[in-house]
């Protein structure tokens, strides 16, 4: 230390080279691992409670959807409505989780000519650009029928390989075992479209 004019300036030893690399290591690796896991428990909740991930398997919903495609599935319902693919888990003979679309919804009525293919819903052919071909395949159900309130009718898309609620084997879904909406392909990459 030295003394000039009323001032006192202190000269602090400088830091080695070595002690410099070091310091700002540590530095970046504690910056570089506070982002790391900052973004991992952000995909966590995200994933937990808004988007969930969930698998096809089967061709029942052919040519929308294929037997391996990962799909983003919207975990929060609140407007279902017809037309939406849906990951079902109600308890069903074929003990697994189901994706299907939702053709109708509570208080409306289904018939479906077999003969010629169509579905018409409260007395009006649907336009379906989306399935494999004309629904000729008939289950037990007995059409027409009239969907319960808080329930939902819902179909593959590969009409005539799929069994859905045409058959007692899954009948009508309840709301609360819709665990989402389909929204995107995550795999295979390229498509991510869901329609």
């Amino acid at each position: 230390m030295r003394r000039t004019k009323d001032t006192i300036v202190a000269f602090e030893p400088a830091e080695r080279p070595e002690e410099v690399k070091v310091s700002r290591f540590w530095k970046v690796l504690y910056e570089w691992l506070d982002s790391l896991i900052v973004a991992i428990i952000a995909v966590f909740l995200v994933f937990a409670f808004i988007f969930r991930i969930a698998a096809v398997e089967g061709g029942s919903m052919n040519p929308t959807l294929k037997d391996g495609d990962w799909l983003a599935v919207k975990a929060i319902n609140t407007n279902i409505k017809r037309g939406d693919i849906v990951i079902i888990t109600q308890p069903n003979a074929l003990n697994e989780p189901l994706v299907k679309r939702v053709i109708a919804v509570g208080g409306d009525q289904v018939d479906i000519n077999f003969t010629e293919g169509i579905v018409k819903i409260n007395g009006e052919v649907i336009h379906e650009p989306f399935i494999a071909e004309p629904t000729q395949r008939q289950f037990d159900i007995a059409f027409p029928i009239t969907v319960p309130e808080g329930c939902y009718f819902v179909m593959g898309d590969n009409r005539n390989n799929s069994i859905d609620s045409r058959s007692n084997i899954v009948g009508f879904i309840s709301y609360g075992y819709i665990l989402g909406t389909a929204e995107a392909r995550l795999y295979p990459l390229g498509d991510f479209r869901v329609e």
